[in-house]
């Protein structure tokens, strides 16, 4: 409860010592979500593959994860419009563009990359989409990056090579790496698309259109036989042990997707997006973890090094992107 001081203009004005610690539990409040949101993220992969094994499909793993978070999270984001339903007329263009390749694209093309490849590494060639935002913006909108954010490319672009093996002639799944590009390109719609603060949309509206749409189009691709739908009710293995197959399917929806995305956006309004996107990095140690843990599956030591590498370039692209929005300011 915030304790109040009278001043001498006959105010009364908040104390500094709340105040601090207002933004102190503010601040580690925004953590802990941002920490369990990462987390969640991260463990779908390992989820994904263990049904992926027992004959699922990723296009009926993903329909079954955004049908069930889009149930979660869509009266939260009906409540967070309070009224504004023009808002959705208005971005009816951007919600669909968001479900079909931030949501639906980079979820489908992450499962099908983890059924050809390690977790671990198709989680990492995803999270190169930051380098990936910033070549778009250069050769899109003009905005040269400066000498951090092409140091934290360059950096980027060599733990690629190393995640990949490419050096000690490994046989390497093209498909799975074709896949994991496509994740990549899905990442990067997300970011491009989050980033855009004046459509006015809430992000909890944008969150559950996005996940509504996704469904929508996974649901009538499967019906017109476009994509594959397959799905058993084999048990599924994680770490040596058999559990029924729909705990991993409600994990997926509940824990990966509603309680992600949901967390995710508290976290942003606490921490900014710009903390929350540096924690968010969590998620490739996460489910690098989890796929250990569940699956067995641990990248060999240089891929773990060029993982080291990503994640040390994208924070390097992050804070080479501070300094160029700082710029205009000085000027």
């Amino acid at each position: 409860m915030k304790t109040f001081a009278h001043d001498s203009g006959g105010a009364w004005v908040s104390s500094a010592p709340d105040l601090l610690r207002s933004r102190d539990d503010r601040l580690l409040g925004g953590l802990v979500f941002a920490v369990a949101s990462a987390v969640s993220f991260g463990m779908s992969g390992a989820l994904a593959r263990g049904l992926l094994d027992t004959g699922w499909s990723a296009g009926a793993a993903v329909l079954a994860r955004l049908g069930l978070a889009a149930l979660v999270v869509a009266p939260f984001g009906a409540m967070s419009l309070r009224g504004q339903w023009g808002l959705l007329r208005r971005n009816a263009g951007l919600i669909v563009g968001y479900g079909i390749s931030a949501v639906a694209g980079a979820q489908f093309c992450y499962f099908s990359a983890v059924a050809y490849m390690q977790v671990g590494p198709a989680l990492l060639i995803e999270y190169t989409a930051p380098a990936a935002v910033v070549v778009w913006l250069w050769l899109r909108h003009g905005q040269r990056p400066g000498a951090l954010t092409l140091v934290g490319a360059a950096l980027a672009a060599v733990g690629l090579v190393l995640v990949l093996d490419l050096l000690s002639g490994t046989q390497l799944s093209i498909v799975g790496v074709l896949w994991a590009l496509g994740a990549m390109v899905g990442a990067a719609s997300y970011f491009l698309i989050s980033a855009d603060h004046d459509n006015g949309l809430p992000p909890l509206a944008l969150a559950a259109g996005g996940l509504l749409v996704g469904a929508v189009v996974m649901g009538l691709l499967g019906l017109v036989g476009l994509l594959p739908m397959q799905a058993t009710s084999a048990a599924t293995t994680y770490a040596g042990r058999s559990v029924p197959w729909w705990l991993p399917v409600l994990a997926l929806g509940l824990v990966t997707a509603a309680l992600s995305y949901t967390t995710g956006i508290a976290a942003g309004r606490r921490l900014g997006s710009r903390l929350a996107s540096f924690v968010a990095l969590l998620e490739v140690v996460a489910g690098v973890g989890f796929a250990w843990l569940l699956l067995g599956e641990l990248p060999r030591l240089v891929q773990l090094v060029g993982g080291v590498l990503i994640l040390a370039g994208v924070v390097a692209v992050k804070l080479g992107e501070r300094q160029l929005t700082r710029e205009p300011a000085a000027g």
